[in-house]
């Protein structure tokens, strides 16, 4: 085997991958996960390779076509990782790489035997049917035997992906002390109850949880559900996230299609009570539509609808680069599966005090210039944020 190049060539179209571990950041790469592996699965008839990307404190997963994954393994071995050990049905490859980037590979007879990991088994959900769960038999997701009703299936597995996205939370909250979570804009509190059944009856949690909304019919419903149920430490209170001052810390903050720039004032609360983690999902992003300027970009801005979903990426692009000169470690992810609904970008930030604020702070002000955009989330955040830029 003369490269790298021709050995991943050979294991993706000649040979049958059967699994992959790549570890030993090297030197030069920027520290993010600590160890990748792959696996072959297959997901709805399709066969796709899954990488794991295991970081310190969590685990995020990607499935990838063929060509996709050729330029994956040989972006991780160029970029990241000075060893790796793929096993395929032909061969075992232990590749080492040294100081120079040289490769040196390493070829054997192969020790393990393919067994096909299917995707389309039904999947095992925090909450699941069959299992009852009082709060989803109230809001008439679940019946009383336990079976989800037809057409609140999208609506289950909203709330599944959402306990999911909340488990990776779960090491920077303090077992020992009463948890403080704000969920500012909760509407009927469909995740806000889950996220009380979650922490509190299955992880033995203690917690204080304030759902805030503006409308009073809502928080009304929600305050007698909660009652019914026992949900002793769980309140909702009608306001709106500017005007909500009842704590002096909290410990996480949720704000789920607040709309337009009442995500930046529940950014901005969330960082000012020195929260641990912060969970956006925003929605209706008006702010840039009628400012950006970018003459390079008017091939695109031209069209209304994609000036519309630019303006979207670019503003929540403003948030997540604002978290991390926060001091977040901030992560976009998919909230949901688009065919469930349209709002899918989720903001994750966890309080870990960023390294190379000034490298962020930085390419942020670049941004901003080539855009021509002085975002609201500044006004929002105030001092806080002006006297680190």
């Amino acid at each position: 085997m003369q490269n790298i190049s021709e050995l991943v060539e050979q294991v993706i179209n000649e040979e049958n991958i059967i699994s992959a571990v790549f570890s030993g950041i090297q030197k030069k790469a920027i520290k993010t996960f600590n160890k990748v592996t792959i696996k072959k699965v297959t997901i709805q008839n399709e066969v796709k390779y899954q990488f794991e990307y295991f970081y310190d404190k969590n685990v995020e997963h990607k499935n990838l076509e063929d060509n996709e994954t050729k330029a994956e393994i040989s972006n991780l071995l160029e970029t990241y990782f000075k060893q790796a050990l793929i096993n395929t049905t032909h061969s075992d490859y232990h590749i080492l790489i040294n100081k120079k980037g040289e490769a040196k590979i390493n070829k054997k007879a192969p020790t393990k035997k393919f067994e096909e990991v299917s995707h389309n088994r039904k999947k095992k959900y925090i909450l699941n049917e069959g299992e009852l769960s009082p709060f989803l038999i109230e809001l008439g997701i679940m019946t009383s035997e336990g079976k989800i009703v037809n057409s609140k299936y999208d609506k289950f597995k909203q709330i599944n992906r959402y306990l999911e996205l909340v488990s990776d939370c779960i090491p920077y909250l303090d077992k020992n002390k009463t948890i403080r979570i704000i969920d500012f804009g909760c509407g009927k509190a469909y995740l806000t109850f889950a996220l009380y059944d979650y922490l509190v009856l299955k992880m033995g949690y203690n917690v204080e949880i304030v759902g805030l909304d503006l409308k009073e019919n809502v928080i009304k419903f929600c305050s007698n559900l909660a009652k019914k149920l026992n949900y002793d430490d769980l309140r909702f209170e009608q306001g709106d996230i500017k005007g909500f001052d009842q704590f002096g810390d909290v410990d996480m903050v949720i704000s789920l299609h607040a709309c337009n720039t009442a995500t930046d004032e529940a950014l901005a609360k969330a960082v000012n009570w020195g929260a641990k983690v912060i969970l956006a999902v925003p929605c209706c992003q008006h702010e840039f539509l009628k400012k950006i300027k970018n003459d390079k970009m008017i091939p695109m801005m031209k069209f209304g609808i994609i000036k519309e979903k630019l303006a979207s990426l670019l503003t929540d692009s403003v948030r997540a680069n604002v978290l991390e000169i926060m001091g977040y470690r901030t992560q976009v992810l998919e909230f949901i599966d688009m065919e469930h609904t349209p709002k899918n970008i989720m903001i994750r930030a966890f309080f870990e005090e960023t390294s190379n604020i000034d490298k962020v702070v930085n390419q942020y002000k670049e941004f901003k210039n080539e855009w021509s955009i002085s975002p609201y989330i500044e006004e929002a955040f105030g001092k806080s944020l002006t006297d680190k830029l």
